[in-house]
């Protein structure tokens, strides 16, 4: 397939074309959306195969066996990220957001704290408020263009309220891909608070050339305290089937999941089972490398672009498909800026105070869409900010 294709998504209930005019004022006629982290292209054909599969047998039931859904998870794991998974620690969630706001339910209590390194996905915070959660936020410095974590800073701020740590790995928003050391440091904190990790690592497919993603059940010492979540909804793009992974390999932890997914009556639907195990297969593979090299190429012609405008600066993307710009070398207050990107460029783009602390002076920009529009997209942020060159 071409990833230069252009799809028409208007008028498909997509609620990245078709709610941007509702929550953002840009019409979807003239304006190009880059909010929502789902990509502008088709999944592989292997994917599309089995839904048409589905189609010519015509009848949606209820599915049973899913021995070929699980092998395919841990074919893919062992494959691309070398973790050996065992299908019998494997929970099907209805997609990520539902597992995180499963794990808050499930190992927390009304009042307590949920760490979140922030900024960071904002549906995090969301489900958290929403359960009686207080959100504990560890806004992370930026060294040399990039985030870091100040576990000094951090140790200061914890009251012993906290009992989970959601981590996202690789980072939305900033795209960085943690390092073994930052992974231990983060466990060595997790262990002095004695917290619960659940580690989001949806993005973990989306890597830029050269970059390694290091799953958190490779680090040592933290088996007790860990729960993994994957998807292969953000890498094959097809959140639509809102299916997501939660991987338990510690038998308490796992036991007192199980619990709450019984209690809870959750079960995947058959569409999302049978796209995840065609996706997760060599010829999904082999997609996902053209992919990422596509996705490369984006970055640099959008980060090129954007650096180039005096006062804004886009962080080096080290994984994901989401630009995340920093507007405070403008001088412009959030107002300002953010007016000229919806109104003067016409692009609908995610607002930073929503990611937490530390976002304020940003907008998040999904580049997961074909080359020509990402190219438009710069063109029109130059525009926008003509005055500044």
């Amino acid at each position: 397939m071409s990833f230069d294709e252009i799809i028409d998504r208007r008028g498909t209930h997509c609620v990245k074309w078709d709610m941007m005019e509702s929550l953002y004022g840009v019409s979807p006629d003239d304006g190009i959306s880059m909010w929502v982290a789902d990509m502008d292209f088709r999944p592989p054909d292997c994917v599309q195969d089995a839904v048409r599969t589905m189609l010519d047998h015509g009848v949606y039931g209820y599915f049973g066996d899913d021995s070929k859904y699980r092998a395919a998870i841990c074919w893919w794991m062992a494959e691309r990220h070398g973790w050996e998974v065992d299908p019998s620690h494997i929970f099907s969630t209805h997609g990520l957001v539902n597992g995180t706001a499963m794990c808050v339910d499930t190992y927390t209590n009304e009042g307590d704290a949920v760490v979140l390194f922030t900024p960071v996905y904002h549906a995090f915070a969301r489900v958290i408020a929403a359960a009686n959660r207080e959100v504990r936020e560890l806004e992370m410095p930026v060294t040399d263009g990039r985030y870091v974590l100040d576990f000094e800073a951090y140790d200061a701020q914890m009251t012993g309220t906290e009992k989970l740590l959601v981590l996202c790995s690789p980072h939305n928003p900033g795209g960085r891909v943690w390092t073994r050391a930052e992974l231990e440091g983060i466990a060595e904190f997790a262990k002095r608070h004695d917290l619960i990790i659940v580690s989001d690592e949806i993005h973990h497919d989306l890597v830029m050339p050269g970059q390694t993603h290091i799953p958190m059940t490779k680090i040592d010492g933290i088996a007790d305290r860990l729960v993994m979540m994957t998807a292969a909804t953000k890498t094959f793009n097809i959140a639509g089937s809102h299916i997501g992974n939660v991987i338990i390999a510690d038998d308490d932890l796992r036991a007192r999941f199980a619990a709450r997914m019984a209690g809870l009556g959750l079960s995947p639907n058959s569409f999302g089972l049978h796209m995840v195990t065609a996706a997760y297969s060599p010829d999904g593979a082999a997609w996902v490398d053209d992919l990422c090299e596509y996705l490369a190429e984006n970055a640099r012609i959008f980060d090129e672009g954007i650096n180039a405008i005096p006062g804004l600066r886009s962080m080096p993307l080290e994984a994901t498909y989401l630009a995340w710009v920093d507007f405070d070398g403008t001088g412009m207050g959030r107002e300002e800026f953010t007016d000229r990107v919806t109104n003067a460029a016409k692009i609908a783009a995610n607002y930073g105070p929503t990611f937490g602390k530390g976002g304020e002076s940003f907008l998040r920009f999904n580049i997961a869409t074909p080359r020509s529009r990402v190219e438009e997209a710069v063109a029109r942020m130059q525009a926008a900010f003509g005055d500044l060159q």
